[in-house]
């Protein structure tokens, strides 16, 4: 397994969730254009395209800083044709980019409700249409989507329908790019943790303190993602996984290296169906849904 010289075009990658998928990648040598658009300091949130793009050099990798919104069709076509200009081609596309308001449908601003919609669904579909066409002269071409399994229970829905909506909207790509693209041997796959990821989000709008010591860290996901990468596209596709299991299908066992200082249990995600949370050897608190 090793992600040597593969191009990886990751979207949202200068913290969290997609700069831990691009560090991991970068440790075997991987390339990475990290296309977000947080170039200067954030007072709240870590991390820039800069500072992750060195943070990839120094794990081993070769990084291309791209300023980009996925908002921005012209934007998101500048970013890729850099990727292929820089490193030849792109062999894995990562839709990482999200934006959350977990705000019921009468406290949701319309600007809110196209913001959710214009970078969850709206920039998972374009990003990936722009890449396609690339990953099709891939030898092992993947698209990954950290996108829930489409469980269509109103529980999910109540209480934040725009969120559910925007979000269930970067599963529905998975589901329908799959079989569009089954023929062209491109996977196209959703990751989702089954329990809260520790991430700047979290922190800020989930908990604080407090739910990021019942979290794991990104690193869960990032060590999903890579196993997912490396199994043959063509027999790997249309998934919605969930990260433990597709650890615990590559042999791990012990995942208290992901939550060492946890008591107690984890709280479970939002969107995971009961079936897993009933079949995980993991014990979780219900915490959503």
């Amino acid at each position: 397994m090793s992600l040597k010289d593969k191009t990886l075009f990751i979207t949202g990658g200068s913290r969290g969730i997609g700069l831990a998928i691009a560090l991991r990648a970068a440790r075997d040598g991987a390339n990475v254009t990290i296309a977000a658009k947080t170039a200067d300091p954030h007072p709240k949130l870590p991390g820039t395209i800069y500072t992750a793009a060195e943070e990839i050099e120094k794990a081993g990798g070769k990084a291309l800083p791209a300023l980009c919104d996925i908002r921005d069709e012209a934007q998101v076509a500048d970013a890729v044709a850099k990727t292929v200009e820089k490193f030849g081609g792109i062999d894995i596309c990562v839709n990482n980019a999200s934006a959350i308001s977990l705000t019921g449908t009468l406290d949701t601003e319309m600007k809110r409700y196209d913001l959710m919609h214009h970078i969850n669904t709206r920039g998972t579909f374009l990003v990936s249409k722009l890449c396609i066409p690339h990953l099709r002269q891939a030898a092992n071409p993947h698209i990954l989507n950290l996108a829930p399994p489409l469980d269509m229970k109103a529980k999910w829905f109540k209480g934040h329908v725009a969120y559910t909506m925007a979000k269930f909207g970067m599963s529905m790509c998975t589901l329908g790019m799959s079989a569009e693209f089954a023929g062209d041997g491109i996977a196209v796959n959703s990751l989702w943790p089954l329990t809260a990821i520790d991430t700047a989000a979290v922190r800020n709008l989930l908990g604080g303190d407090g739910m990021a010591s019942i979290s794991r860290s990104a690193d869960i996901l990032a060590d999903a993602a890579y196993a997912i990468f490396n199994r043959p596209s063509r027999e790997t596709s249309g998934n919605f996984f969930i990260d433990e299991e597709v650890l615990r299908e590559e042999g791990v066992t012990d995942f208290s290296v992901y939550a060492p200082n946890a008591k107690g249990p984890l709280a479970g995600d939002f969107f995971v169906p009961d079936e897993v949370f009933a079949r995980s050897e993991t014990k979780v608190a219900r915490t959503f849904g």
